[in-house]
């Protein structure tokens, strides 16, 4: 791998990469509400079966605990915290002055995002900031790590932030022809590993890749593909026909709706709690079976470094996944270099 896109950070998951192993990053979404226990009982779930964890911000425009106040109680279990940084709601001063925070509290890791838009969230009528894009975020945070820099060009004076930059890709957005491109566009601009959307039509995932890799880009980034268990019918199919950029093949929906057959013909007003509990039941079993499966295809892949496991608010149904695709124990690479 080229180590023309930087530094090392030091990151856990950057030793895991860069030894070779096949990385598992997950994700730990912070409440709606000042919990702090709420992060402690997701990152019991996670330590020991993802290499890092992503903490969100403000996922999907809706309020939620700091990304960088939560990945510091993350720190504090134990587990690794990729912080997401959204360019919705910061000007390019206060995202400089947040890294410098986040790096001074032991974050080493940096998923670079523009953010979803606020009229998806709960509060739509908000002011958006933009000042920056993805790419132009990636190349700023490059800056201060590799050339101790300011993004207005002054030089600073100390201790550089030094993140291992992540960024995310969406393979079958519109236009997909183009999002190989656009790929290259972030690891141009400094990125060190990708996180996908959500893959579940391997075919057209390899055929992305197939692009991918003839444009020589898995020589200069690691690319994790994104995995998630379905966990019920409803949602394969609401994903399916309501998500844009994410593909479900009818096989999987097929798959999830024989799950369900022992109570096909029972009306849901009909069924009893515990018919009800045993169909869902199903369904998660199914989902996970799937997701190991698509985990061990995407292995065989050429160019693709990890999977990058979306078990939102389902953070028990990693372990399963994990163990089950075979990544477990995750790898020891050595010391891990102090936080502070």
């Amino acid at each position: 791998m080229s180590s023309e896109n930087g530094h090392l950070a030091g990151s856990n998951l950057e030793k895991v990469l860069r030894a070779g192993h096949f990385a598992v990053t997950g994700e730990l979404g912070p409440p709606q509400n000042a919990d702090k226990e709420v992060i402690s009982e997701k990152a019991k779930l996670l330590k020991g079966y993802c290499d890092a964890v992503n903490i969100t911000d403000n996922q999907t425009a809706i309020v939620r605990m700091s990304s960088i106040a939560a990945g510091q109680l993350v720190v504090q279990a134990g587990l690794e915290p990729i912080i997401q940084m959204t360019c919705r709601d910061r000007n390019r001063l206060a995202i400089q002055s947040d890294l410098l925070g986040a790096y001074a509290l032991g974050m080493r890791n940096l998923l670079c995002l523009t953010g979803d838009h606020q009229s998806f969230g709960n509060h739509p009528t908000a002011k958006n900031v933009f000042d920056l894009d993805s790419v132009q975020l990636i190349q700023m945070v490059k800056g201060m790590r590799d050339d101790c820099m300011f993004q207005c060009g002054d030089v600073m004076k100390g201790v550089e932030p030094r993140f291992f930059i992540g960024a995310a890709a969406a393979p079958f957005a519109d236009p997909i022809d183009f999002r190989p491109y656009r790929l290259a566009k972030k690891v141009k601009a400094g990125a060190n590993f990708i996180q996908t959307q959500l893959v579940y039509d391997i075919p057209a995932f390899k055929k992305y890749m197939h692009k991918v890799c003839e444009l020589g880009l898995h020589e200069k980034v690691y690319l994790l593909a994104g995995v998630g268990p379905l966990k019920s019918l409803g949602m394969a199919k609401y994903m399916k026909n309501n998500v844009p950029g994410i593909l479900v093949p009818d096989e999987l929906l097929d798959r999830m709706e024989q799950a369900a057959d022992p109570w096909k013909d029972i009306p849901f007003k009909e069924m009893s709690k515990e018919e009800k509990a045993a169909r869902s039941d199903a369904w998660k079993e199914e989902g996970i079976k799937i997701c190991i499966e698509l985990i061990q295809q995407l292995q065989e892949i050429p160019g693709v470094a990890g999977v990058h496991v979306m078990a939102i608010e389902w953070e028990e149904a990693v372990k399963p996944i994990v163990e089950g695709a075979g990544l477990y124990p995750r790898p020891e690479v050595g010391e891990k270099q102090p936080v502070l």
